[in-house]
């Protein structure tokens, strides 16, 4: 079997492992980046609902969970939102912000796929599709591969580029592979667990949420010192909405979520003034009047809100305003990797080098993207860390080429 050599290989053809290769090749580097799926980004493609939230415009390291919150600020800081705003626009992509800093495509996500493919082509990036990564073995002068499916065959590179992402979406064909790679090279992984996914309840709670599913509410959700201000969602299974998803990520079992539904509102003023002016009133019918009418049915149900404002003291109704403002809920799981947009945790950055995402004690060998233990906020925060990352390493690696 003839042996191929190539200066940089890729495992990944997603965010990361694209932006990458267009670094990695700018200085004249013969670069391969193999995936087995049967198209390249694949998670861009279905992200955002099709359009994309490719960066946030507020993006910063504070916006990343980590064992190290200090590893991101290097890369984060040199390849900015601001500079991948600039490439999105040389390629006349249109594109807006929705909510919160949140940039999508007007059209499609295919136009930042058919941004990077281009951007690889012209430097003249190779892909292979369909393509899975055998064995991986060190050399003297870096890594031979054994590559298996559509582009079968065995390759040499002097650095090798682990891209392959997370668990997260496992229908789209992720797996652990990056994390079992880490290992074999002697790096340490951190605990991994599903991220920005929906939350489950027991079917104590369920029984009520179905006679709610569908309904949607602004909400601040709290866990710990964590907290987000945005929709909530309930359904079948538990709750969802950005809120939730935000709050997974610092959620771990057995722990309370605390829930303030309409945050902005000052119950007790409504329900002071709703008293005042007709007292005949139900207190189910006069929080119907803010929250969405089913969502407060169910909860002067559950709560035993029963009766008219009249007949409620003041203290009664203050005390109503109060639970509103710290609904505290125990969930029992997440819908799983199956749902989460992302893996929390990875490689242990304290083997990686922040500047270069290369693996200390083992040269030419990097991790970069989800596979890493940097996590993003939901809103575009983990693209930019792919985008981020993958530049870091790309240009690392274009350097060192030419230092040769």
């Amino acid at each position: 079997m003839r042996t191929e050599n190539f200066d940089t290989v890729i495992l990944g053809a997603g965010a990361a492992g694209m932006m990458c290769a267009i670094h990695a090749a700018a200085r004249g580097g013969r670069v391969l980046v193999i995936d087995h799926a049967k198209s390249p980004g694949e998670k861009i493609r279905i992200s955002g609902g099709g359009r994309c939230n490719f960066t946030n415009l507020g993006s910063s390291p504070r916006n990343f969970l980590s064992q190290n919150p200090h590893f991101a600020k290097s890369a984060l800081g040199r390849y900015t939102q601001h500079d991948f705003i600039t490439l999105v626009e040389k390629h006349g992509i249109a594109y807006h912000e929705k909510t919160l800093g949140q940039l999508f495509c007007d059209h499609s996500a295919k136009d930042i796929i058919a941004m990077l493919l281009d951007e690889m082509a012209q430097v003249g990036c190779e892909i292979r599709l369909k393509t899975s990564l055998g064995t991986v073995e060190r050399t003297d002068a870096g890594f031979s591969l054994v590559l298996a499916g559509d582009g079968a065959g065995k390759v040499r590179c002097r650095h090798f580029v682990v891209a392959c992402g997370g668990k997260s979406i496992p229908k789209m064909g992720a797996t652990g592979l990056g994390y079992q790679i880490a290992e074999r090279f002697g790096l340490a992984v951190t605990e991994t667990r599903p991220a920005l996914v929906p939350l489950t309840f027991g079917e104590d709670m369920l029984d009520g949420f179905r006679e709610i599913a569908g309904v949607a509410v602004d909400a601040r959700v709290s866990c710990g010192k964590a907290a987000f201000k945005e929709a909530l969602l309930f359904t079948h299974r538990g709750l969802s909405g950005p809120s939730i998803l935000q709050i997974s990520s610092y959620w771990r079992e057995k722990q309370p979520i605390s829930i303030a539904l309409l945050p902005d509102v000052d119950f007790a003023r409504v329900l002071l003034d709703a008293k005042r002016e007709n007292a005949r009133r139900s207190i189910a019918n006069a929080l119907g009047e803010i929250l969405p009418k089913r969502l407060a049915s169910y909860l002067a149900q559950t709560h035993g809100w029963s009766g008219t404002l009249g007949e409620a003291s003041d203290r009664k109704l203050l005390s109503i305003a109060q639970a509103l403002h710290g609904w505290e809920l125990y969930p029992v799981g997440s819908e799983g990797y199956r749902t989460a947009e992302v893996t929390l945790g990875g490689v242990d950055t304290a083997c990686l080098n922040s500047r270069t995402m290369e693996a200390k004690g083992a040269d030419g060998l990097y991790f970069i993207g989800e596979v890493v233990d940097v996590t993003g906020w939901l809103g575009g925060y983990n693209f930019q860390w792919a985008w981020s990352s993958g530049w870091a390493t790309g240009t690392a690696i274009a350097e060192r080429g030419t230092a040769h």
